[in-house]
Parts: structure tokens; sequence; C-alpha cells
């Protein structure tokens, strides 16, 4: 199927772009989020004429993300979890957890945007962790866990 994006897609194209994708892919992932549109000649017509609109909004959440990089590069995160004498976690540490300490510490971040290169935290100790913000913007925090005998 081809389709015309509507904003950056990693591994496959830039804004207005006219990409050829699988169809499921296209219509289970790409249409319903708003990240494409079926390239019909309506459809790139339309595009051509919101065109601006559509750049303009693409460099609003690329500076936007890049704001909020600046400051939350270098972060670090401290959360306590209940730990045996060892130093293991009696659970982990997941993208969930560290996503609802930064919105504690006042960063608005989906826990979609953590990255966790090495799966979920289950040691006791300090870990580098990625946020991207963007597709253009990524940035390190570390976080931080205590362990909490029980």
């Amino acid at each position: 199927m081809q389709i015309i994006l509507l904003d950056k897609v990693v591994n496959l194209g830039n804004l207005g772009e006219i990409v050829r994708v699988k169809d499921g892919y296209a219509r289970n992932f790409l249409i319903p989020s708003g990240r494409a549109r079926r390239a019909t000649e309506a459809a790139k017509a339309e595009f051509e004429a919101r065109r601006a609109e559509l750049e303009k909004s693409a460099a609003a959440k690329l500076a936007e993300s890049q704001a909020l990089g600046e400051k939350l590069g270098g972060t670090t995160i401290k959360l306590t979890q209940k730990a045996g004498v060892d130093g293991r976690l009696f659970g982990s540490v997941t993208n969930s957890d560290i996503a609802e300490e930064l919105a504690k510490n006042g960063y608005k971040v989906a826990k979609a945007h953590v990255r966790m290169p090495n799966g979920a935290i289950k040691v006791v100790g300090d870990s580098t962790v990625s946020v991207a913000l963007h597709t253009d913007v990524v940035v390190d925090i570390t976080v931080s866990v205590y362990g909490e005998t029980a």
C-alpha cells in the first residue's frame, strides 16, 4: 500500500514522503495513529494544501521535545523497591515506574518513551535508561534503585 507520511517515522521516511509499506502496518498502526494517509490523488492534493501547516506543527513538536530533552538530560531519579540481602529486587523497575517517577519530578513523559535496552531493572544500583522524546531527540537518564529490606 502506498501512503503519505504526515510525520517523521523511524526507518521509513520524513514528512511528505510517499512510501510503500505492508497493508497491515498501514491499516493497523500508521493510519490510526495519524502518522500517515493513503496516497490517493485527493489525499495528495489535500496534503500539498496543508504542507506548510504540517511542517510548522512538526517543527513545534521538535522544538518542544528538544527543550524538554535539555532539561531532562543527565537527570538522576531515585526509586526504592523491596530487595533481598543479596541486592536482587523481589519485583523489578519497569518503564512505567520510571515514567511515573519522572511525572512526580515535573517531566511529562509517556511510558512508551522510556527505552530500557537491557529490559527491566532487577538489581539494586545505578542504571542508564534512554528516553526518546521525539524521533530525533533521545536523552539518557540515570535510575538509582535503592533496596528496602522486607
